[in-house]
């Protein structure tokens, strides 16, 4: 019998858990990153040693980054239009 074990994300993850939690794509991460989300707020350079360089593993503020996606809810084509054309 296997045991299985649910935990719950923290509030800054790594990318891989980031996708898990949002479905989000490795380059629609990478785009947001580098065009919409702000560095220390929705991700941060991580380093084990505590001095990260711009080559450093990014940690994700999920939280943040759910606020920046319902954030778009407002911002949707509307549908009737794309019809139309």
């Amino acid at each position: 019998m296997e045991n299985i074990i649910q935990l719950a994300p923290n509030k800054w993850v790594t990318e891989s858990v980031l996708m898990a939690v949002t479905g989000m794509r490795p380059g629609t991460i990478k785009r947001a990153r580098e065009k919409a989300w702000m560095q220390g707020r929705e991700y941060l350079l991580f380093s084990p040693e505590g001095e990260p360089g711009l080559n450093s593993q990014c940690m994700y503020n999920r939280e943040a980054i759910d606020k920046w996606i319902e954030s778009q809810l407002k911002k949707q084509p509307d549908a009737r239009e794309r019809k139309k054309a």
